[in-house]
């Protein structure tokens, strides 16, 4: 399991003051050098945290390891997509007025509008990604349409994490995993994933091949500084690699 970090809350602090401080493209590098297996950016329409500009820098001076750019399918932000071609695009559903991504891609209806990307991205040497929920019956469908890859919405895990009763939701996922495999489409996952409730995903669903981390990732930072919040990161998804499943 790669752990892939998501610098949206750095430009959020930028952002909030005017100018470059904190400078989102060398905290990148200097997460790279801590060890992240990635970089994210979600440059919004509305340009609160990341800017088309921050999203080209990344694709251009993050070169030795993957990056990521997601979104909807916006015109403006396909052709960021085109035209810097990182290493995966994850399509991403937004609602106008939303506050962060809430929901998967309702595939079955909207996948008339995502197969002709999808084929566009695979032309360019682009992997796929559709954002998800956990949900085993969606796979066939992303499939259909020429997904290379998953990322499972995990907000609704989390959120059951955190009430003392996250069962049900966690099989949801691991069952959504074993449809991945079965169609030979790949699997990631991101949304409101903290140290604490990785442990249950990473020792009962390894085949995650990666996780996108922001938000808690920053949170962590505060409290121990960013360095140690990514190493902190990076060894809860460590557990992968070795762990067994278990209940």
């Amino acid at each position: 399991m790669k752990l892939s970090v998501n610098v949206n809350k750095l430009a959020v602090v930028r952002n909030s003051r005017g100018g470059n401080a904190p400078d989102v493209l060398d905290f990148a590098r200097r997460i790279v050098g801590w060890g992240a297996h990635g970089i994210t950016v979600h440059p919004r329409a509305d340009r609160r945290h990341i800017t088309p500009a921050d999203a080209r820098a990344v694709a251009e001076q993050i070169t030795t390891v993957e990056t990521n750019f997601e979104g909807d399918l916006r015109e403006e932000f396909l052709d960021l997509v085109l035209t810097h071609r990182p290493t995966q695009c994850t399509l991403v559903p937004v609602t106008p007025g939303e506050i962060t991504s809430h929901r998967g891609w309702d595939v079955a209806r909207w996948g008339f509008l995502l197969e002709p990307v999808l084929r566009k991205l695979r032309e360019i040497g682009v992997r796929s990604s559709l954002f998800v929920e956990a949900d085993p019956a969606v796979i066939p469908l992303a499939a259909a349409i020429g997904a290379d890859r998953v990322e499972i919405y995990t907000g609704p895990y989390a959120h059951a994490f955190d009430a003392g009763d996250h069962r049900a939701e966690l099989d949801r996922i691991v069952a959504t995993v074993k449809a991945a495999q079965a169609a030979g489409v790949g699997v990631n996952a991101g949304h409101d994933l903290t140290v604490a409730n990785l442990a249950p995903l990473v020792r009962e669903a390894p085949e995650i091949l990666e996780v996108s981390i922001g938000h808690h990732l920053t949170v962590h930072a505060l409290e121990v500084g960013m360095e140690q919040s990514v190493k902190d990161y990076l060894r809860a998804v460590a557990g992968a690699a070795h762990g067994t499943r278990g209940a």
